[in-house]
């Protein structure tokens, strides 16, 4: 069957990364968001009181009667389909343990700009950005990035990727980290990565996968921009 992926439209968000994993295994899916009346659609399911398992909040992903919120778990559920989590269950439950710090590190990124909380503006808490962002930047960023780099140079198969000889879901996830801090902490992050080549080089590795290359060159790759979680806002990269 095909699944239908429901995420708001017109930003990547934490949807994105579901959506690499279904574009790199080829899987049949629908942004139900982005079709005809889609955010309707996608309303209309989120706020359906005879769920019998209704999601908190997108993303979330239906495969017939299955829904499935929270990101790390729609990957859980897909990668164990798709071939993008190791058969072994220690390696399984590894690469489960790596997305959901890379969660941690998405929300964190997301509080550098709404570190009083997403009710209000950027522009009314941009004292408390400021500061929130400047110890993203001197300690956290850094922190993630050598933990990264430890497990690339750690995995016993070989350093091309977190977890065993082939591309995971968790390396599809940190790609769209880094590209997403890339966009967000441009200044930062040329710096950072300099201590961390196999990340570099896990990040040419993932976009050079032909399913991956396709995607990020079509339309359906939407553009970062200032309302989803990776943001760009000059005073924040000092």
């Amino acid at each position: 069957m095909t699944y239908e992926l429901y995420y708001w439209s017109g930003i990547q968000g934490r949807g994105e990364f579901v959506r690499l994993a279904l574009e790199d295994a080829g899987a049949d899916y629908v942004d139900v968001s982005r079709g005809p009346k889609g955010d309707e659609a996608f309303m209309a399911f989120l706020e359906n009181r005879d769920l019998e398992q209704p999601p908190f909040a997108p993303p979330f992903l239906r495969d017939g009667d299955v829904v499935i919120a929270q990101t790390a778990a729609i990957l859980l559920y897909l990668g164990g389909r798709h071939g993008l989590a190791p058969q072994d269950e220690r390696k399984r439950l590894w690469v489960h343990q790596i997305q959901l710090t890379i969660a941690d590190l998405v929300t964190e990124t997301h509080d550098t700009h709404h570190p009083l909380g997403a009710n209000l503006y950027y522009e009314e808490q941009k004292p408390e950005a400021l500061r929130r962002a400047k110890h993203f930047r001197e300690e956290r960023i850094p922190k993630y990035l050598d933990w990264f780099e430890r497990i690339l140079a750690g995995n016993p198969e070989g350093d091309a990727y977190l977890v065993g000889k082939s591309a995971s879901y968790a390396d599809l996830s940190l790609f769209q980290v880094v590209e997403g801090l890339f966009y967000a902490f441009p200044k930062t992050m040329k710096a950072a990565l300099v201590s961390a080549p196999r990340v570099i080089a896990l990040r040419h590795t993932i976009s050079e996968r032909p399913r991956i290359r396709s995607y990020l060159g079509s339309s359906r790759r939407i553009k970062f921009n200032e309302r989803g979680i990776f943001r760009r806002y000059v005073e924040l990269d000092r």
